[in-house]
Parts: structure tokens; sequence; C-alpha cells
């Protein structure tokens, strides 16, 4: 499985707790929600049938939890990557090469996520202006507008279209049906910024 996962999350949990969430993303990705029961999940973490419940009371709960932790890693790469002290253009360019390069090397996360906006289960998140993956992405996009980098648009709007852009390359790439190299990659990072910078 390619998904790597936080080291210093992973020190903080138990082996049996970071083998259920391993093996409950391979399995939904192969299955879906609703074709990976829970003793599936433990028969292939290599947990007994009871030790599961010890750690969730539920599958939702276990979902749940396993998209908040998956997301934890995207939100250290938007840490990472916007608080360099360098002209706000440039951080626009490492996070966005940061999060495609996360969501291309991780394609199984980069699928649960997939499943899991379009599932019952993205009900019981909290609005995205909550979520601390948007609000920092917000954030970092409003001060781009507020320091006269990007057009006067809703940070929620430029989230979008940054967020989806990454997205849609990153899962192109991950399938393997078609390769960027680096110039193509710079290129498509270029007309996203000119679309939403200001004209100085």
């Amino acid at each position: 499985m390619n998904v790597q996962l936080g080291k210093a999350a992973m020190e903080q949990m138990s082996d049996k707790k970071t083998a259920i969430f391993k093996s409950t993303m391979e399995l939904v990705r192969e299955n879906g929600f609703h074709g990976t029961p829970m003793s599936m999940i433990a028969k292939h973490a290599g947990v007994a049938a009871g030790t599961i419940y010890h750690y969730f009371e539920s599958k939702e709960q276990l979902i749940c939890e396993l998209f908040c932790y998956a997301q934890q890693q995207a939100v250290a790469v938007v840490e990472r990557e916007t608080s360099v002290n360098e002209p706000f253009k440039a951080c626009f360019f490492k996070l966005w090469m940061g999060l495609y390069t996360f969501y291309r090397d991780n394609p199984d996360l980069l699928r649960f996520f997939e499943q899991f906006v379009n599932s019952p289960y993205q009900a019981t998140m909290p609005p995205l202006e909550e979520d601390r993956f948007y609000s920092l992405l917000f954030a970092f996009l409003e001060q781009g507008v507020r320091e006269r980098e990007l057009k006067e648009v809703s940070p929620k709007i430029l989230a979008m279209l940054t967020h989806s852009s990454i997205l849609s390359i990153a899962k192109t790439a991950a399938s393997g049906r078609l390769s960027f190299n680096k110039k193509e990659l710079q290129q498509i990072q270029q007309l996203l910024w000119d679309g939403i910078a200001r004209n100085h």
C-alpha cells in the first residue's frame, strides 16, 4: 500500500490501530464502504474481531476517524508550504506542488477521500469553514487577496479552483493513464495563477 502516514502521528497510535486504518483504506478502495464490514477489516489487519471494537464503537466512527487522520496528512503539507518566509506567489506555487505530489504519491488516500465525500459519512463532518484543511487554505488565499496578489474574489472560490485543479491532475497522474513532466506541471500552475492573480 502506498499511503504514507505521518511519523509523529503514527508514533502516537498503537500498531494495531495503525494496521486497522491501513487495512480499512485498502479494503474500502477495493470493495467500497458497504462491502467492507468490520469483521473483514479486523481479519485483514490481523487483529481479533473484538479488538477492533476496543478502538471504534462502530464502522461509522472508524471511517470518520480515518478520514480525519488521513486529512491531517494533507493539513501538514499546507502548514509546511505556507509557513515559509517567502513572497506569496512563491508560497502559492510551493503549496500547489506540495499537495499535488502528496496526492499523486498516495493514490489509496486520494481514492479514499473521493469515496468519503461522495458517501453518507460526509454528512457527519463539520462545514468546510470549520474544517481544519479548508480553513487553512481559506486563510492563506485570503492573505493573497489582502496583499493584493490575488483578485478580490471570495477565498472560498479561490480555494475550490485551486484544490480542484490539484485533485484532478493528481488523480489523472496517479491512475497512470497520463503523466505530466515538470515543465507541464509548471505550465498548469502558471495558467491557474494567471487566472486568479491581480493585474498590477
